[in-house]
């Protein structure tokens, strides 16, 4: 069991920082975040860049290093052999909080690995933005990110999160949006949705309605900058919410409660549950 305790340990080993950073409007950074900065050994980026604009913006001028889906490997290597020398690293992404939607996950399970303190700075995230300005129920949400590309993947993905009775979440890119709202549209009709662009930023849009009005008025507009799209919870009867599983195969039941934030034993447990049969029974047609 990993225990990471609230106080720096007394150890010699760094910390490393999670960092949130403006997802558009340069003021939505906190001072603590600001200190940070300042005070960590290294800065690693995403995009280096994109954050020297911001470091050059707020007079920081801390060693910057790139770590990206592409060198994670090596410079996350090289990253944790800083912090076991007694050195701090900051984290960030190109906007938002780091470790979402990019390889900092890789870089904390790194960390937490070699028991080095994995501290949040929070701050600006896209999705929680645009959760609470589209008048969706915010009681329960799912957070999916970016679907996969290909047509088969993405139907797979959808189809597990098609009946959960929760609020979900997406990123998209403007070129991709009209396909993938016309993707949702076919597996789960025609649902509330709200649609937001340029969070923070001067050209910050918000449409609210159903699918098909989101739509039509992406013929009408065209996309630009990056998409956060907010989707509403069917409205299943409750005949089919008891057998919203049944169409997925043994693996993807458990994945799907994998995905919610379940341990895989637990999960298992649930899938068991929901198809009436023994938790070993589950176990062993896994193996």
């Amino acid at each position: 069991m990993n225990i990471q305790q609230s106080f720096r340990n007394a150890g010699n080993t760094g910390t490393l920082y999670l960092v949130a950073t403006p997802i558009g409007n340069l003021e939505d950074i906190t001072y603590r975040a600001v200190r940070i900065l300042k005070e960590a050994d290294w800065i690693a980026a995403e995009d280096t860049r994109q954050t020297r604009k911001l470091l050059s913006h707020l007079e920081i001028s801390n060693r910057l290093v790139s770590y990206h889906e592409h060198n994670k490997e090596a410079s996350g290597a090289e990253l944790i052999r800083r912090m076991e020398a007694g050195e701090s690293v900051a984290l960030v992404s190109d906007a938002g909080l780091p470790a979402i939607s990019d390889p900092g996950y890789e870089l904390v399970r790194a960390a937490v690995e070699h028991s080095i303190p994995v501290v949040p700075i929070p701050g600006a995230n896209a999705a929680l933005s645009a959760l609470i300005i589209s008048g969706l129920p915010t009681d329960k949400f799912v957070f999916v990110g970016f679907l996969p590309r290909d047509k088969k993947g993405m139907a797979k993905e959808l189809s597990l999160w098609k009946d959960v009775q929760a609020t979900v979440i997406f990123y998209e890119s403007p070129h991709r949006i009209v396909k993938t709202l016309k993707e949702i549209r076919e597996a789960w009709g025609n649902r509330e949705v709200a649609l937001v662009r340029e969070l923070t930023k001067k050209y910050e849009e918000v449409v609210r309605g159903r699918l098909d009005d989101c739509l039509q008025h992406l013929d009408e507009v065209e996309p630009l900058g990056e998409y956060c799209i907010v989707v509403g919870a069917g409205e299943a009867e409750a005949d089919d919410r008891e057998a919203w599983w049944q169409e997925l195969t043994l693996e993807d039941h458990v994945e799907f409660y994998i995905r919610q934030g379940e341990d895989r034993k637990q999960a298992i447990k649930r899938a068991a549950q929901d198809r009436g049969v023994p938790k070993r029974e589950v176990y062993n047609q896994l193996l």
